[in-house]
């Protein structure tokens, strides 16, 4: 018995079908998105005991050279502020970025913020932004109620150009505790 050759092509057909994923290609998946949660904003009275706190320093980079000509590669900067502690929130009191000569740039709250254990927050400064210049910083201030872990507080800097990438982390310096 002989077997048409579109017989062949057809079995052809579906055994190849039948091989291929049903997963879909990385290129066709979207990119997962984040509901990012705003912070509790809250008010701190006459009544507020503050068991702890900390000032803290955290340096910045507008932009870098990268070169003999000392050329520019402009950044972009993310503050993170994290809280470590496992059961209790910290409050955030104030986040402000100020420039390479010591003047306020942007003040980032306007009120407190709470941070709910292991919780974390983070504040941006565009590429295009290079107003901070090399010696830009934050100046981070929190406070707790009762005794906590210490958050953790970084900027990360980072800059893509021509297929080439840039990015490193800058950790912040208690320059102040208060502690009761």
């Amino acid at each position: 018995m002989k077997l048409n050759p579109h017989l062949y092509l057809a079995i052809a057909f579906i055994f190849l079908a039948s091989c291929t994923s049903s997963e879909m290609s990385p290129k066709s998946q979207s990119a997962p998105t984040q509901a990012k949660s705003s912070p509790k904003v809250v008010t701190l009275d006459k009544n507020f005991k503050t068991a702890m706190g900390q000032t803290i320093y955290v340096p910045v980079y507008s932009y870098i050279y990268h070169d003999e000509q000392q050329r520019i590669l402009n950044l972009a900067a993310t503050l993170s502020i994290r809280n470590t502690d496992l059961n209790k929130p910290i409050i955030i009191t104030s986040v402000r970025y100020y420039d390479s000569d010591g003047k306020l740039v942007k003040q980032y709250l306007e009120q407190p913020i709470q941070l709910n254990a292991l919780a974390s927050s983070d504040f941006f400064i565009s590429r295009t932004d290079n107003s901070g210049g090399l010696g830009a910083n934050f100046i981070v201030e929190w406070v707790a109620q009762t005794e906590v872990s210490e958050p953790i507080v970084e900027a990360v800097m980072i800059a893509t150009e021509f297929q080439q990438g840039v990015s490193f982390i800058s950790p912040g310096k208690v320059i102040k505790s208060q502690k009761n």
